[in-house]
């Protein structure tokens, strides 16, 4: 039987968890740890923490929250951003996760999945896929939490990725990230169909038809939700908005959560999903 999972997401820029749109404009929205045992709490599946800006400065910087995370939350968590190289795979599962994922450094150096697959596992291994439609009609890959092109086509890079040995994908659609204005389900289904993997959604998701429409008419194995979980959960996570670490925290201040994301819960999504014949998994 195949199960969808629900996958918070959640973006960090040094001690917090922000999120932007179409990965840019990072809002400072309070303590990853606390977010993620909030979603433990509700029946996510799993949990992935990106570091946003790791790639810029070639490390990543998740090891303490990682060990937060994983003393008290008993779920496959993924962590991505600034990974380079065999050394950095095994200490991030060190401090606590069972998945890396990886982007920017296996574009420059493809052999690494090749290693990374050998050494740790093939279902250790999350390739990271920030695609962008450029005006020829093609999906093209970016790096660097979307800020470089690199001229690669995403069904290219899918296929060849699958080859190497990667365990799954993490597709997000730049165009759509932020915007609560749905999936690019043209972008999931070719890839969908261009791979064996599973395949993990993101960007764009507003509504809980969303995400049933990318599993039903996409073929995506997985749903993976930021804004659409964060901007209802800000008030119930109970943070104090006292954020200082990291600029642009007027948001927090003057908080007023978009229509388009009120009342979302992972409880409910998975009920919803259930009603249209979706198998999850419940607490």
């Amino acid at each position: 039987m195949k199960y969808t999972r629900i996958i918070p997401k959640l973006d960090i820029k040094g001690p917090n968890l922000v999120k932007g749109i179409h990965l840019e404009g990072l809002r400072v929205l309070g303590k990853p740890e606390n977010f993620a045992k909030y979603y433990y709490s509700e029946g996510a599946d799993e949990l992935i923490f990106q570091d946003t800006v790791a790639s810029l400065y070639q490390r990543n910087n998740l090891t303490e929250i990682i060990k937060k995370t994983a003393e008290n939350i008993f779920i496959p968590l993924t962590v991505g951003g600034g990974i380079r190289s065999l050394e950095n795979i095994n200490s991030v599962l060190r401090a606590g996760a069972d998945k890396v994922s990886i982007n920017t450094s296996c574009v420059q150096n493809p052999n690494l999945i090749n290693e990374a697959s050998k050494t740790f596992g093939s279902s250790t291994i999350v390739i990271s896929v920030e695609a962008s439609k450029q005006l020829n009609g093609e999906y093209y890959l970016f790096t660097d939490n979307g800020r470089e092109y690199t001229g690669k086509k995403v069904l290219d890079w899918v296929r060849e990725v699958q080859d190497r040995g990667a365990g799954e994908i993490l597709l997000t659609s730049i165009d759509q990230e932020g915007t609560g204005n749905g999936y690019d389900l043209s972008l999931i289904k070719e890839v969908s169909d261009n791979i064996s993997i599973p395949l993990i959604a993101h960007g764009g998701a507003g509504k809980i038809e969303d995400l049933i429409d990318s599993v039903t008419k996409s073929g995506a194995d997985a749903l993976a939700l930021s804004s659409m979980l964060h901007y209802p959960s800000i008030k119930k996570v109970g943070e104090n908005f006292k954020y200082n670490d990291e600029g642009n925290i007027e948001f927090l201040k003057s908080f007023k959560a978009s229509k388009k994301f009120k009342n979302n819960s992972i409880l409910m999504i998975k009920q919803k999903m259930i009603d249209n014949k979706l198998q999850v998994r419940l607490l």
